[in-house]
């Protein structure tokens, strides 16, 4: 069974805001103690389109079931988002981690294939998906360039995504001729992977007093995964309790040949609050 996924979820299902942890403003920064810890720690919602390629067998020698899920995947069921950091100088440390469960069912659609095949013309689906994501990020970090206009900073650590799919399927119609094997069907696939990443996170301040800014992140990395990488810019506000963002951001993977999960990306905008002391 090969499923194509393109589905923007209605109730908001919320990633982790990696941008966050380098909000801290910098002004605050330069009055606290070179030798003293500064503690960051965020809470944001994202809302993103999720995207990406499964090959769910259908069992007995049957053929791929290609499903698009657009009209499938309608719901947030549960979702836990954070970040956490420290620094001390020019060193410091980051975390974040993101779990989502996002379902949903669709009744009588059409919105499928079999194998390559096209479909025959009696057949419809009521088709329930189920996709359990769990990612985990730890970096540590080094200040790479301060001034009054910008903070940059470099990063280096692992990614782990930990995502189970559940697709339950039942056709409406004969299916005699199709090779499936049974007119329904349940089938649960579940990938766990590691990668190192590289990258690099900070600030850009548009005003003198430093109120205003433009925050960014970026990072690539590989291991268990052919190629993961994740891009996140927006505005942010800093008050004196810390800052608001709106940004916009991608998370993308590429798994490698023979992986059951294909292709993972989530794409869409989030804001978030971090706090600083």
């Amino acid at each position: 069974m090969k499923l194509h996924s393109h589905s923007t979820t209605s109730a908001a299902g919320g990633l982790l805001c990696a941008v966050l942890a380098g909000m801290a403003p910098a002004s605050a920064q330069a009055q606290a103690s070179a030798d003293a810890w500064q503690w960051q720690a965020a809470i944001y919602g994202w809302f993103p389109a999720l995207s990406g390629t499964t090959e769910f067998p259908s069992g007995a020698g049957g053929p791929s079931f290609d499903v698009s899920t657009h009209q499938v995947l309608e719901s947030l069921n549960f979702a836990f988002m954070g970040a956490f950091g420290g620094k001390k100088g020019q060193w410091g440390f980051w975390t974040d981690l993101f779990y989502a469960d996002v379902g949903g069912s669709k009744d009588g659609t059409r919105d499928f294939s079999l194998g390559h095949q096209g479909l025959p013309a009696n057949l419809s689906a009521n088709l329930n998906l189920d996709i359990k994501t769990t990612i985990w990020t730890l970096a540590g970090t080094y200040e790479l360039a301060k001034s009054p206009e910008y903070v940059a900073d470099v990063l280096a650590g692992a990614r782990g995504i930990n995502m189970r799919q559940t697709l339950d399927w039942s056709i409406n119609g004969d299916i005699a001729g199709t090779g499936l094997p049974s007119q329904s069907g349940s089938k649960e696939l579940t990938i766990t992977n590691w990668d190192a990443i590289v990258g690099v996170k900070g600030q850009a301040f548009l005003d003198a007093d430093r109120k205003w800014f433009v925050p960014y992140y970026a990072d690539i990395g590989g291991g268990q995964s052919k190629l993961t990488w994740q891009i996140n810019a927006g505005i942010g506000y800093r008050f004196g309790w810390g800052a608001l963002v709106a940004s916009w951001r991608v998370l993308d993977y590429d798994m490698k040949s023979g992986d059951p999960i294909q292709s993972i990306r989530f794409n869409g905008p989030l804001v978030g609050a971090a706090f600083q002391w």
